[in-house]
């Protein structure tokens, strides 16, 4: 049996015997990228709601530089992070580098723009096709973003899961904040990198494995979701009409 043959079988017996050190990885990446998602989630969808019912000047200099963010280098952005909170940084007073909290943060700002900018798109349909009964109804500005994020919640579950998939799969600045300490802040992603320059196959396959089953779980509840909100489209003209 040749080395890679082997290194499959052991990724195998790994994944499936619950190897500890596999997935206390597999639990830490979660974590990190769970709690970013959820901040970039109160972050972004708030904003792309106030974006889609509001119009004021430099409105689309606005929009532009939110898209533009979609392409940020998640290396800057660990590089922008280390830097704030490295020692002679402006926070380095917290004690933050090379703990899962500076991970988070890292995450945060590279995923916020993400989901803002896919809800936008989402929200701003949304607005369109109800702009006349919310102007009717006479909400406040707040209360209109409000009620669109709520008739657009099966959309905008796209933005949030796009976010995490981000997030779960993002190696250059989690591994520039976090280190890649081992039971500290060694994640997925940067696991895999430094297994494989190790030469240890087995562990980072079974990584591999688990982390593209992540990817395949996020895009069916995302196909789900979408689904959903097509079905839930379809029948609110016939409950009107009744």
């Amino acid at each position: 049996m040749g080395a890679q043959e082997s290194a499959i079988f052991l990724a195998a017996d790994l994944v499936f015997s619950g190897d500890y050190q596999l997935y206390s990885i597999v639990a830490l990446s979660l974590k990190v990228s769970l709690l970013a998602t959820g901040i970039a989630t109160c972050l972004g969808l708030p904003l792309a709601a106030l974006l889609a019912i509001a119009r004021f000047p430099g409105w689309d200099i606005v929009a532009t530089f939110l898209n533009a963010m979609l392409g940020l280098p998640p290396v800057v952005v660990g590089l922008f992070v280390y830097l704030s909170l490295s020692r002679a940084g402006p926070l380095g007073m917290l004690g933050l580098l090379f703990t899962p909290t500076a991970m988070v943060i890292a995450q945060t700002i590279l995923i916020t723009p993400i989901v803002a900018a896919i809800a936008l798109r989402s929200l701003e349909d949304f607005n369109s096709e109800y702009a006349e009964q919310l102007r009717a109804m006479g909400l406040t500005g707040w209360e209109r973003a409000q009620t669109l994020l709520w008739e657009a919640r099966f959309s905008l579950a796209t933005a949030v899961l796009a976010g995490f998939g981000r997030a779960v799969a993002e190696v250059g600045a989690v591994m520039i904040v976090g280190g890649n300490i081992a039971n500290v802040t060694r994640v997925m992603t940067t696991a895999i990198a430094l297994e494989t320059s190790k030469g240890d196959l087995a562990l980072a396959l079974a990584l591999g494995v688990i982390l593209i089953l992540l990817a395949l779980v996020v895009n069916l509840i995302a196909s789900a979701a979408r689904e959903i909100g097509r079905k839930a489209a379809g029948e609110a003209p016939a409950r009107g009409e009744a």
